[in-house]
């Protein structure tokens, strides 16, 4: 993908090329690799002091890794030095607190931002789970308002702030089922663009998105990003941001039963286990529902 392209070449180009840029390949030993390892740790940070965490040192080391096996492979040296270095671990850490909503702060939500230009955007996000570049590289071909279906085939996404479409996380297209209220909402949102292109006559540029500027143009992740957070604040709301509505999604489905395959579908994980992992903290109030089920069917429910 373009946006793993630039991680790597940004890490090279920033860590790996200061220290063995000027080495021929057959020179690198791990030795050498051992050597920058301890340095990026203890003063890898190129916008302060300090070094960079294990986890981030791991990872240039697995780049390094990749392009010496590439170069193996090729015949340009005898071994990869990398296979025989020792990268730092990284630590295990807490897992990151996920910030959601509640379904009634939700509703408030979409209450509130009703009207806005970017509503049926803030509607398919909530309601669908989908990405936030995967909502920006909807287009209407991939809208079925008849079945109410969206096939999710691109993502607009942002590589060193320019524009690119690439396809969905995990190389995968999928299809999400719509509620009515989200397909009346897309319904609505289709003829008010109609009447904008209609204003904006031949400069307008259609490239079929559903979700886009005034003039057609692709719309920023970071704007859409932004206007959602401020808002969030406007409303004085619980401070999430984007990405809390996916989580918002998934949360509310799994305390309403929807099975974990199907939330996994929908949400495009790799697998229904990621699902349940991801979400491990709706588990104890499902399990507590669960317990009380069973016990009502033994009949030992007081």
């Amino acid at each position: 993908k373009p946006s793993t392209f630039d991680s790597y070449q940004r890490n090279i180009h920033l860590h790996v090329l200061p220290a063995l840029g000027g080495r021929s390949l057959v020179d690198i030993g791990p030795g050498q690799l051992n050597t920058l390892y301890v340095d990026l740790l203890e003063h890898g940070r190129r916008n302060g002091p300090g070094g960079l965490s294990p986890k981030t040192v791991h990872y240039i080391h697995t780049i390094v890794h990749k392009a010496l096996a590439d170069a193996f492979d090729a015949g340009l040296i005898p071994a990869n030095a990398a296979a025989r270095a020792k990268p730092p671990r990284p630590r295990s850490s807490a897992p990151t607190e996920l910030r959601f909503w509640t379904p009634e702060q939700l509703r408030s939500f979409l209450d509130l931002v009703a009207g806005h230009r970017l509503e049926a955007a803030w509607h398919v996000s909530a309601m669908t789970g989908m990405r936030r570049g995967e909502v920006l590289g909807l287009r209407w071909a991939d809208l079925d308002l008849d079945s109410s279906r969206i096939h999710v085939r691109q993502a607009l996404v942002s590589v060193a702030y320019e524009l690119i479409m690439s396809t969905p996380k995990n190389h995968l297209a999928r299809v999400i089922d719509l509620d009515p209220g989200t397909v009346d909402q897309l319904r609505t949102h289709r003829e008010r663009q109609l009447d904008e292109r209609g204003e904006w006559g031949d400069d307008y540029q259609d490239g079929d998105l559903v979700v886009c500027k005034e003039n057609g143009e692709p719309l920023h992740p970071q704007t859409y990003s932004q206007t959602f957070e401020r808002m969030v604040v406007r409303f004085e709301l619980p401070s999430i941001r984007l990405h809390g509505l996916r989580h918002t999604h998934a949360t509310i489905a799994l305390r309403a039963g929807v099975p974990p395959k199907v939330i996994s579908e929908r949400l495009g994980h790799e697998s229904p286990a990621f699902t349940l992992k991801q979400y491990a903290h709706v588990i104890p109030g499902m399990q507590a529902d669960a317990a009380r089920k069973v016990a009502g069917i033994v009949g030992l429910q007081l």
